[in-house]
């Protein structure tokens, strides 16, 4: 993926980020992944099949262009006053978002998508810049906050594999188990 596509750029190339895009999700929620081609997305979006190919490459790499804005955070994690119920929130909502039919799409499609990208990476990195933000906030109510990563292989991770290939043990109950283990000390 170019990295015009990822950058938010202005002008027409934004518009034409937007249509496509729009187009995707549009022709996705109409006819399901099946109706979802290069020809129908230039269409629908206005543009030339060349047009798409010579941005994105190929329609993988679109799907997980598309899947990285969906999946990028609206804003900062919610405040709950602490380090726990913070993490607790922040891991429902994981849970929710990407554990509904779209959320597993789209996950799906980042993790597959032009891995050579890096767009798993930046969608690893949403996750880690939510985390990261909380911890901060944390430590300055004086809390103690394990490092990123530990609640990247403690929380998000284990949420990721049961999202992708087991979300029959997926529940809000069981993020919040791995929360409360991630935050005990031995």
């Amino acid at each position: 993926m170019s990295e015009k596509a990822v950058a938010r750029p202005g002008g027409r190339s934004a518009r034409v980020q937007q249509a496509v895009h729009r187009a995707v999700r549009e022709l996705e929620a109409e006819g399901g992944r099946g109706a979802v081609a290069v020809p129908a997305i230039a269409t629908r979006a206005g543009v030339t099949p060349s047009t798409v190919y010579r941005r994105w490459g190929d329609l993988a790499t679109l799907l997980a262009d598309v899947a990285l804005e969906r999946l990028r955070p609206d804003g900062p994690p919610a405040d709950r006053g602490g380090l726990r119920e913070d993490l607790e929130a922040w891991a429902e909502q994981f849970v929710e978002e990407l554990g509904s039919p779209a959320g597993r799409l789209y996950l799906r499609d980042a993790v597959g998508g032009a891995a050579d990208e890096g767009v798993a990476g930046r969608c690893s990195d949403y996750a880690a810049e939510q985390l990261r933000a909380i911890g901060v906030r944390a430590a300055g109510r004086g809390e103690a906050v394990p490092g990123v990563e530990a609640l990247m292989d403690a929380v998000v991770a284990p949420l990721v594999y049961r999202i992708l290939f087991r979300p029959d043990g997926l529940s809000v109950a069981y993020a919040q188990g791995l929360v409360r283990a991630a935050l005990t000390t031995d």
